[in-house]
């Protein structure tokens, strides 16, 4: 397997939830997981995000819901509008609803269809086809 360079590592109040959500829901594949430090690293496509239950080992602050105020998290799938379905047929609200969006890159336009759930743990999730 290789690893990209850049994995973001996701404090979570509860791993079991955690991996249900990410499994069962959207999807992801779990590439290893440590039960005795009650982490999990998972992937979805070119995606690959780390979850570990929360220990105080990684805490700059005093934790509080909804995690990850400020961030959301953009991920590449081959299909936006088949995974909202996905979502969708699985009880998850969207946070954003499916859309198509232009963001300019200096003279040129990327299009793409995009949407956003939160996770348990209020992460932002952005899905773009």
């Amino acid at each position: 397997m290789k690893f990209n360079s850049l994995i973001p590592e996701l404090t979570v109040d509860d791993i079991e939830r955690t991996k249900d959500f990410y499994v069962n829901k959207l999807g992801f594949k779990i590439e290893y997981e440590r039960p005795e430090n009650k982490f999990a690293f998972l992937s979805l496509y070119e995606n690959q995000i780390m979850f570990e239950q929360a220990n105080g080992h990684w805490s700059v602050g005093e934790l509080e819901h909804p995690y990850g105020r400020g961030i959301n998290f953009e991920m590449a799938v081959p299909d936006a509008e088949e995974m909202y379905k996905r979502i969708l047929d699985k009880g998850i609200r969207p946070f954003r609803e499916l859309m198509e969006k232009r963001y300019r890159n200096g003279d040129e336009y990327i299009i793409q269809h995009e949407f956003l759930i939160q996770d348990p743990d209020g992460y932002l999730l952005r899905f773009a086809d």
